[in-house]
């Protein structure tokens, strides 16, 4: 890590905030010790009459920054709400510090809608992006993953939009995981080219027009295989999907270890077992893959589950991270008109 990486958290985002969110700070602290982790400056913005007691509890003091906010987000407010009367929130006055330059990214694990609604009013887009998306990395097949957006962001979308999801997303992983090609699907009932509705058809016979490495469209069950990189949909379907997949995680590991402590014959198996299932379930983790980037922003925003927990949202920040090393904002500048470019 060349230069300085300034993080700075929402504190009051999340469903145990802020003492998960401070609880997060304090695991991240302890990998600064960590030549990978040596350069990161960490900051917290919110109310300081409740941040500063609790991070002096966990000895933070010195090596946390808070930023001060004089109001907070909940997660019953809607977008609007928080946009319009909620100006000195500390989503608000995080993203302006973003803006500004004072801190390279934001993470929040606060209310979804206002996130996306503030990052946009305050930071913009890029140019030719209509809407930012929330995009996820999800486990695939042989130890690759799938990303996969949107995944919650925008509802309703229009055959455009998705273009540019598909470009924002084959930019991200080109950048960020420095990918050559990356396969783009579009999320579809079936892979052949007269299904689908009619905004889903016009974004294939788009995509096909642009230098992407468009493969078409794709299935449910390839977001799980090695045959596509990136998979687009609209918010809607992207995060019923996404949900679903969690709920099930959460079924199978359920269920493994009920039969896995049945009896004793089968506590005996899983003993003999218990590497391999471990490397499957930390696969399968949901926390292992928080962090879903608001990509299309002039500025990098993270968003961490409300749910998570410490560790879950160390995962969070560590995507961030590698959104300012890949130097992302700046790199999808450079490829966009080019991938968009009609032949």
């Amino acid at each position: 890590m060349s230069k300085n990486i300034r993080v700075l958290v929402d504190g009051h985002g999340g469903d145990d905030a802020p003492t998960m969110v401070i609880d997060a700070l304090a695991l991240m602290h302890a990998k600064q010790k960590q030549t990978k982790y040596s350069n990161i400056q960490l900051g917290i913005c919110g109310l300081e009459e409740v941040l500063a007691p609790c991070l002096a509890a966990k000895g933070l003091s010195d090596v946390v920054t808070i930023v001060p906010a004089l109001d907070v987000i909940h997660m019953t407010d809607t977008p609007t709400v928080a946009l319009r009367r909620k100006k000195q929130s500390s989503i608000h006055v995080a993203a302006r510090a973003v803006r500004d330059g004072d801190w390279d990214v934001l993470v929040s694990a606060g209310n979804t809608g206002a996130l996306m609604a503030i990052s946009k009013f305050i930071l913009k887009t890029l140019p030719g992006i209509d809407r930012p998306a929330i995009a996820s990395m999800i486990p695939a097949a042989d130890g690759g993953s799938t990303f996969f957006l949107d995944i919650g962001a925008n509802v309703d979308c229009s055959s455009e939009h998705l273009v540019q999801f598909a470009v924002m997303g084959s930019c991200y992983l080109k950048a960020a995981e420095n990918m050559k090609s990356p396969r783009v699907g579009l999320l579809n009932i079936g892979s052949e080219d007269a299904k689908g509705t009619d905004v889903i058809k016009v974004a294939a016979t788009r995509l096909r027009e642009t230098k992407l490495n468009f493969i078409g469209n794709v299935e449910g069950t390839d977001l799980f295989s090695d045959r596509v990189d990136v998979v687009v949909c609209d918010g809607f379907v992207g995060n019923v999907a996404l949900k679903t997949m969690e709920g099930l995680a959460k079924l199978m590991f359920k269920q493994v270890k009920q039969e896995l402590t049945s009896n004793i014959v089968a506590k005996a198996g899983a003993l003999l077992a218990r590497g391999a299932l471990t490397r499957v379930k930390d696969t399968l983790n949901p926390s292992e893959h928080n962090g879903a980037p608001l990509l299309g922003l002039n500025g990098v925003v993270v968003k961490s589950h409300g749910s998570a927990d410490a560790y879950a949202y160390t995962c969070a920040i560590d995507v961030a991270i590698r959104q300012v090393e890949a130097d992302l904002i700046q790199r999808t500048l450079e490829t966009m008109n080019e991938v968009m470019e009609l032949t």
